[in-house]
Parts: structure tokens; C-alpha cells; sequence
């Protein structure tokens, strides 16, 4: 009897890494212009005089004390404007928490899923504030599409062991 052919598990681990290792070195130069910034575990601080585009960073926290012209989007940190600091687009954190202090503006919309927001009666928000406290929202962003995409791959595994089956002759 022979069986479907099973990639080692080594080897499948190799692929996942090179792929993981691909994208957190390549997501950084996605950044339109030499003004924004994209950090990966490292903080980002704008300056008191210092102006940047947009600011968008993985696991780490996002502190302005200058002005954001663009939008802040942070995963799993924080985000603290302060000293008369200035956001012109939207700020949207997953995870983490906001942190308004006073003389502060921002000028589009401040969103938090997962996340807890600090913000100072004297701080200015243009747009809309929306707050979807809790962990469930975190599973539902993030899990939910990490099972379909799981599912996805189990699909994909069990086509190609299927197409890969050798025929048996039926005995007659």
C-alpha cells in the first residue's frame, strides 16, 4: 500500500518563517514617502517641533508632541499625544489604549477596539469617538478570520492530498 507524500514538518515551519520573515521586513517600505513612519516593537516619538505624515506601528507606542498630518494606527500598544499636539487625520488602535492630554487635537475620527481611552476634557476630536471595549472584539477582528483562513489552508491540504491519492484497480 502506498501513502500520499507528506512534506516534513521542518520543512513546512521553514516555509512559514521565510514568509513571516518576508512580510515584517517588506511592510516597512509600503510607506508612501519619507514622512511616514512604521515600527515594528520600536516606539515612535514626534518631536515638539517635528511633523511626519502618518505613523503606524505593531506592538510598540505611538507619542506625539508635534503634528501627525496624517492618520495613527497602532496593534497592540499605545498612543499618547500630548503637550499641544496635533493629529490631522484619524486615530485607531487595536488593543492597547489612547491617551488625550490637554490643549490636544485631533482632527478626524478616534476609534478603539479592544482598547481604553484617557482623554482630558480640554482635548478637541473633530470626528466621531467610537469605543468597542472588551476582548470579544479583539477575538472577532482577529480570530474570526484567522479560522477562515485556516480553513482555507485545510482545504487547499486536503485538495492536494486527494489529487496526490494513487488510483487502487478495483477487483472484479
Amino acid at each position: 500500500m502506498t501513502y500520499p507524500v507528506r512534506l516534513p514538518l521542518r520543512v513546512i515551519v521553514t516555509i512559514i518563517a521565510c514568509f513571516l520573515f518576508t512580510a515584517l521586513f517588506a511592510l516597512p517600505a509600503l510607506a508612501e514617502g519619507s514622512h511616514d513612519r512604521v515600527q515594528f516593537g520600536n516606539d515612535i516619538t514626534v518631536g515638539p517641533n517635528e511633523e511626519i505624515g502618518e505613523a503606524t506601528c505593531f506592538g510598540c507606542t505611538v507619542r506625539v508632541r508635534g503634528h501627525v498630518t496624517g492618520d495613527i494606527t497602532v496593534f497592540g500598544g499605545s498612543i499618547l499625544v500630548e503637550d499641544q499636539g496635533e493629529v490631522g487625520g484619524d486615530i485607531t488602535i487595536f488593543g492597547g489604549s489612547i491617551r488625550l492630554d490637554k490643549s490636544v487635537k485631533v482632527g478626524g475620527d478616534m476609534t478603539a477596539f479592544g482598547a481604553h481611552i484617557r482623554r482630558d476634557p480640554e482635548a478637541t476630536v473633530r470626528g466621531d469617538v467610537t469605543t468597542f471595549g472588551g476582548p470579544i472584539w479583539i477575538v472577532l477582528i482577529f480570530g474570526l478570520p484567522s479560522l477562515l483562513f485556516a480553513g482555507f489552508i485545510a482545504l487547499i491540504v486536503w485538495l492536494v492530498r486527494r489529487l496526490t491519492r494513487p488510483s487502487v484497480p478495483v477487483a472484479a
